[in-house]
Formats: C-alpha cells, sequence, structure tokens
C-alpha cells in the first residue's frame, strides 16, 4: 500500500479529485486529496497566499514517506514540498503539469510554450492579487471532453487564483529533488500543450506515460486515471 496526496492546479480544489480518492482506494492505496490555501474550502485570503505556503500545507498534510501527484500549476508546489520535505516525499507524479526550470516562475513558463491556449480564458481581477478562468473558456480549455453536467459543476467550484505563488521560481538547486519523478501526458490537452509537456518532461526518460484525453482526467477518466497512478506507485 502507498500512501498517495493529491494536490489541485489552478482555481481548483480538492473536490476534483473526487472520483480519484476512491478508485485508488480500490487499487489498496491510500489517498487523500487537500484544498491549496485560498482554495476550495480554505479560508487563507489570497494575498497572503506563497509557494512556501503551499509547500509547507502539502509537507503538513503528510506523515509518512508519500508519493506527491500534482496537477497542472501544481507542479510547482509539489516540487518545492519534495526539495523542503527530504524522506516524507517518495516520489512526485506530474500529471499534465508544469515542471520548473531554473530561474523561471510558472506564469513565465506558460508564457514560454508553443502555444497559448489560455489567452483570454484567465484574467486579472480587480485588485491584481487574483486572476479567474472564464466560463466558457474553462469549458473550452479544462473540460471540452468532459459532459456538460460535470463540466458545468466543475464551473461553478472553480475560484479565484492567487498570482503570486504562480510569479515565483522555485529556490536555486530546489528544481530537481533526488527522488523518482514521473510525467503523464494527456495527449488532448487543451490548456497545456501536449508537445509542450512532452519537452518539460523530456529529462524523466522512460518515466512518462501518455493518457488519452483532456485537461482534465481525474473528471473524464478517473478509474483509468487511477490504474495508471497505481501503477506509477508500485514501479
Amino acid at each position: 500500500m502507498a500512501h498517495i496526496l493529491l494536490v489541485h492546479g489552478s482555481c481548483h480544489g480538492a473536490w476534483c479529485w473526487d472520483r480519484v480518492v476512491p478508485a485508488l482506494a480500490r487499487h489498496g492505496h491510500a489517498a487523500r486529496a487537500i484544498d491549496l490555501p485560498a482554495h476550495g474550502d480554505d479560508r487563507t485570503p489570497a494575498g497572503d497566499a506563497t509557494l512556501d505556503l503551499y509547500a509547507g500545507r502539502i509537507l503538513a498534510a503528510i506523515d509518512a514517506p508519500t508519493v506527491l501527484v500534482g496537477h497542472s500549476a501544481a507542479g510547482y508546489p509539489i516540487t518545492l514540498a519534495a526539495a523542503l520535505g527530504g524522506p516524507k516525499v517518495a516520489a512526485l507524479v506530474y500529471l499534465c503539469a508544469y515542471v520548473p526550470a531554473p530561474g523561471l516562475s510558472m506564469i513565465e513558463m506558460r508564457r514560454a510554450g508553443p502555444r497559448q491556449p489560455l489567452a483570454g480564458v484567465v484574467r486579472t481581477d480587480p485588485g491584481g492579487l487574483t486572476y479567474s478562468a472564464d466560463p466558457a473558456g474553462a469549458r473550452r480549455t479544462f473540460y471540452h471532453d468532459c459532459d456538460d453536467t460535470t463540466a458545468a459543476a466543475a464551473i461553478a467550484r472553480l475560484g479565484p487564483e492567487p498570482v503570486l505563488p504562480q510569479a515565483t521560481p522555485l529556490p536555486a538547486g530546489a528544481e530537481v529533488p533526488a527522488i523518482p519523478r514521473h510525467y503523464v501526458i494527456c495527449t488532448d490537452d487543451r490548456t497545456i500543450p501536449p508537445e509542450y509537456q512532452a519537452d518539460m518532461s523530456r529529462p524523466f526518460g522512460e518515466a512518462v506515460t501518455r493518457l488519452a484525453g483532456g485537461h482534465s482526467p481525474f473528471l473524464t477518466r478517473p478509474d483509468a486515471l487511477a490504474a495508471l497512478i497505481a501503477g506509477i506507485v508500485s514501479r
């Protein structure tokens, strides 16, 4: 049995993993999901959210060697948590996620991509502390292969995303923790171009898996995603 912590991406919360947690349990693994600060049911003010606070929240949620699965923007906080957490973090799984590059924030990495599917979809909110996703744009990018009912329910739960954590690079030397890493490319992703995922995961060598579908397999293919994660942790 492995301990697995599922970490959501931008504008989401622990709720997005609701179909995956029981599916992983059926594979015999102890899985749970958390809200990062200022997401989901967490009441941290958006202006107080930092990348360090995200990593601290992840580490506070685990007390045994744990595999961290990070979706999309969560590639940054799970990497920092691994750099800070020592033996508490056993391995990292990047699910169509950003792999931190030296000196670059997540926002800078997104802008460096070969295409910009989120142009006009995410917009800075008044005050500049957060950004939000346009509902129609979210349907087109995050949830294009979800059924209408699932997509509508997810869009209704999206929240504002604090800007500062995503504008913060990792400390020098923290980008490649000395633990196993695996990458899952979503082959029809309309949010992070699959070719960009392939570029980011190239240093992973053979530790790369392709999963058919879009940016939100936790909603569209939870059983297949759980089986894939179970297979990764068993190795």
